[in-house]
């Protein structure tokens, strides 16, 4: 019985997408490469932040989340997650928008445009249990992909 985990998503299996892993046997968090060559243009006012696919969606429990968090080593290196965490819903999985695709979205804080090569680890994936409170009543339905819980 499958009860999480890293899958190719969608358009991106035939372009050596490797599986997250964890380095160490305590280590919490899975290592994920960035899927393609990037650039990150440095910050100015105004300035969008980056996405950097991954080629990857995830699965997990029904009660269950996963986080997509900076590298410690993100910010030496100049870039920070745009949104801090990224907060991954168990319904996010095989979406009919995007088949459950997760990015990162970083800023460059260097002086400088910052290249991010296939292959280089770009963050990492920890995941979670969530609670709900005694008289939670969610009934909706994701309908839609990246940044949006939309109902039915």
């Amino acid at each position: 019985m499958r009860v999480r985990g890293f899958e190719i998503a969608k358009g991106w299996e035939d372009k050596d997408i490797h599986l997250p892993v964890r380095k160490t046997a305590r280590s919490a968090a899975y290592d994920v490469e960035a899927a393609e060559d990037i650039v990150i243009p440095a910050y100015k006012p105004g300035i969008k932040p980056t996405l950097i696919p991954t080629g990857l969606k995830a699965y997990c429990g029904d009660d269950e989340w996963y986080m997509l968090a900076n590298r410690s080593s993100g910010p030496k290196k100049g870039f920070v997650m745009a949104n801090s965490i990224g907060i991954v819903d168990a319904d996010y999985y095989g979406n009919e928008s995007n088949d459950g695709h997760f990015y990162f979205q970083y800023f460059n804080f260097l002086d400088h445009d910052l290249e991010v090569k296939k292959g280089d680890v770009i963050g990492q994936v920890i995941f979670q249990k969530f609670l709900t409170i005694d008289d939670d009543q969610a009934s909706g339905v994701r309908t839609g992909g990246f940044g949006s819980t939309d109902q039915k």
